[in-house]
């Protein structure tokens, strides 16, 4: 009875770690398209790397034509107009 209850408290913390790779290898994905590398690039990064993959596409400056920097200048434009009242 007690060697169950270990193995499966060992593998509820597998599963949550087994969440926290794919969903960390799916942020680093998604960083890498929207700053102009492709997704490839990130999500290898995510699966190798982990949480840290993440991280690292937060420091990895973006592409001048990227999604990243088009919305950064968007941004930008929009900050000096005034809004517009419905």
């Amino acid at each position: 009875m007690t060697i169950a209850l270990i193995t499966a408290a060992f593998g509820s913390k597998a599963f949550w770690l087994l969440y926290l790779w794919l969903a960390s290898a799916w942020g680093a994905s998604e960083l890498s398209k929207r700053k102009g590398y492709g997704e490839k690039w990130g999500l290898g990064c995510g699966l190798i790397l982990s949480a840290i993959g993440v991280v690292i596409w937060l420091i990895v400056p973006p592409k001048p034509d990227s999604p990243w920097m088009q919305k950064r200048r968007r941004d930008a434009a929009n900050e000096g107009e005034e809004p517009t009242s419905v």
